[in-house]
């Protein structure tokens, strides 16, 4: 009986375990500084090439041609709403 009862608390101290490591990893995870950082991370990594650290042009030149067109557009609408 009291060999049930300790592996019935070891078992509940290694469950208790698991949850306090599970909340420690949800808190850090969804720390304000923590989604900064990985959020930041991302973008660096979808302008520049983490292995090699050279810029990725492909995706530079989409984003400055997105930024022009919307901006070319504005001023189109803008001057048909003047006229």
């Amino acid at each position: 009986m009291s060999g049930d009862m300790s592996a019935l608390e070891r078992e509940i101290e290694e469950t208790r375990e698991r949850l306090a490591g599970t909340i420690d990893e949800l808190l850090y995870r969804s720390h304000p500084k923590t989604i900064v950082s990985r959020e930041v991370a991302s973008m660096k990594a979808h302008f520049v090439d983490p292995a090699t650290g050279q810029p990725r042009t492909d995706n530079i030149l989409k984003v400055v041609g997105s930024v022009v067109g919307v901006v070319v557009l504005l001023g189109v609408i803008r001057k048909i709403v003047r006229d």
